[in-house]
């Protein structure tokens, strides 16, 4: 009776072994899969075919619009260290009287954009430049900004192809800005 009982979990624990097995076989290769989609897609876009020869090359800034100009200060001066580079007070549709602040760390600038309050009411997410957002460097925005367009990303600037700028809303809510100057 002992041995039927050792040979019957015996044949339990194998076939538990091979299910277990084959479990880890099957998730090794979805692995596998993974990584090598995720290779194949990088090495198209680092390769220098026609298709990916427009891209990002930087970041030109990252624009904050200020809500509390002393707390701002305070952080970005004397607890993270950026030295004020310029200032300069803008005018014009959207942006009359906004007070922008360049601040430099190394290469990083940023800019803190203060409204002036009787404009206020133009803040906005994006259609002026009363609004958080990051700008990326490129070195050829039209086949950039053809792509997203294709893609159905509406661009704040339809004349990009000649101003070398524009925003759009990216998938997170987030506002980017494409430069090629």
């Amino acid at each position: 009776m002992m041995k039927t009982s050792c040979k019957s979990e015996t044949k339990r624990s194998a076939k538990t072994n091979r299910k277990e097995a084959s479990g880890i076989i099957w998730k090794c290769a979805l692995l596998a899969i993974f990584i090598l989609a995720a290779a194949s897609s990088g090495f198209a876009q680092s390769s220098d075919s026609d298709d990916f020869k427009a891209r990002v090359t930087g970041l030109r800034y990252i624009s904050i619009h200020v809500l509390d100009l002393e707390k701002s200060l305070k952080l970005y001066r004397e607890i993270l260290g950026f030295k004020l580079a310029d200032a300069e007070v803008l005018h014009g549709e959207g942006i009359e009287g906004m007070l922008v602040m360049k601040l430099r760390a190394n290469e990083l600038e940023i800019g803190l954009s203060l409204t002036a309050p009787e404009y206020m009411h133009t803040i906005g997410p994006i259609g002026n430049t009363n609004h958080n957002h990051f700008m990326l460097k490129v070195n050829d925005i039209v086949p950039i900004g053809d792509k997203l367009k294709e893609e159905g990303y509406e661009l704040e600037n339809e004349n990009y192809a000649q101003d070398k700028w524009t925003f759009f809303v990216g998938p997170n809510g987030e506002i980017i800005g494409l430069s090629a100057w």
